[in-house]
């Protein structure tokens, strides 16, 4: 069981990582688009969605194991992408990877990560490969073809972040891609020094600024430098041709993440497509999106039974896990909780955020007289 490390919900892992981290880094991992409003509308929807708990049920034997994606889970539960972690801990990726594996759940590598996939993958555990395309698409197949080789089960194409999206904030800190130096965020760094030594200084010791790892050596740029031609995402003109060229290169599950509307998700099943996420990327794209809970239902009852349905975006507490299974989703993904925990404790946090997901779960299904994750569905479900 992973030390409490005085932290005891996500609440507190995400302000001890608030308190050590520079704000601009903060806000990169932490907010979301414009007005802030489709954050607010995924916590919405799971704040108002309630139960009806049975008694005498007999809850002495909890057992939250289930299968993802056709593989085995401790609990309904997969760490998310997240492109950042390389910048809230050193080597963060690997954190991440190091704590899923121990607790027996899924991870989620990055196509924006600053370490290369290999060394990701020395981690162990079941890992799946994330997607964006570059401007180059070649480049793209060939990382494709990389996480193939290294076993990664799963590739999540995203889907929903056409163009660049409005993050305001960004344009003030400075903190975007390309990195650009104020006296804003030069004071900001300056006034957190654990970050600024055990982060970006091991960096610069041990080879330097982080860069986009995942792409050819000739096209790597630093985070304080553009991406050279070529090796920007890009997202516009994809259309379902490009998937169906993706399900026929990639061997193993194919999941598109970024799905809201049930009619993309049949044509999803259609192409060949394994899986789907239920997400609004967190509220981090169009702010105006409906919330990801609130999506579930028409997915579930378009392609409910004949593929994989998982959701993220909102997730902070086992029970908010519960109410994903009640209304549809096989597992979900979290992202922000396991970088809270990444960026107050790097990966014996990671551990802490998943260990109190995991326990939450259980007790939430305790108390609603469910015993294992079939009986949540089969009990819950309306």
């Amino acid at each position: 069981m992973a030390a409490d490390l005085g932290c005891y919900n996500i609440a507190d892992l995400r302000e001890r990582a608030r308190r050590r981290l520079p704000l601009g880094i903060w806000e990169y991992a932490e907010r979301g688009v414009e007005d802030e409003c489709g954050m607010a509308r995924n916590r919405a929807a799971f704040d108002a969605l309630t139960f009806r708990p049975r008694v005498l049920r007999r809850v002495d034997k909890i057992d939250t194991a289930t299968q993802i994606l056709g593989g085995p889970a401790a609990f309904p539960l997969a760490v998310a992408p997240t492109g950042a972690a390389g910048l809230l801990w050193y080597r963060g990726d690997l954190a991440l990877a190091r704590a899923a594996a121990k607790a027996n759940v899924p991870f989620t590598i990055s196509s924006a990560s600053t370490m290369d996939l290999e060394d990701i993958a020395e981690a162990g555990g079941r890992l799946w490969f994330q997607l964006y395309l570059w401007e180059n698409r070649s480049l793209s197949l060939a990382v494709v073809d990389r996480a193939a080789a290294l076993g990664c089960e799963a590739l999540f194409v995203t889907l929903d972040m056409p163009v660049p999206p409005n993050r305001e904030y960004i344009q003030r800190s400075g903190f975007g891609t390309p990195f650009t130096l104020n006296a804003r965020n030069t004071l900001d760094v300056l006034t957190h020094p654990r970050w600024l030594a055990g982060v970006m200084g091991r960096y610069l010791l041990t080879g330097g600024i982080p860069t986009q790892a995942n792409l050819p050596d000739r096209l790597r740029a630093k985070v304080t430098k553009g991406a050279p031609p070529g090796a920007l995402f890009k997202q516009d003109d994809l259309d379902w041709d490009d998937v169906k060229q993706l399900r026929d290169r990639w061997p193993g599950k194919l999941v598109l993440k970024g799905i809201l509307h049930p009619e993309d998700a049949e044509r999803a099943l259609a192409l060949g497509a394994d899986g789907v996420v239920v997400s609004n990327h967190g509220g981090r794209s169009l702010d105006c999106s409906i919330a990801s809970l609130e999506a579930l239902p028409a997915i579930r009852d378009a392609v409910g039974g004949r593929m994989s349905i998982l959701l993220d975006s909102g997730i902070r507490r086992g029970s908010d896990i519960v109410k994903a299974i009640a209304g549809g989703a096989d597992a979900v993904l979290a992202g922000r909780a396991p970088l809270y925990g990444l960026g107050a404790f790097g990966e014996a946090g990671v551990s802490r955020a998943i260990e109190l997901l995991r326990a939450e779960t259980a007790r939430t299904m305790a108390m609603l007289g469910t015993r294992t994750i079939e009986e949540v569905k089969s009990a819950l479900r309306s």
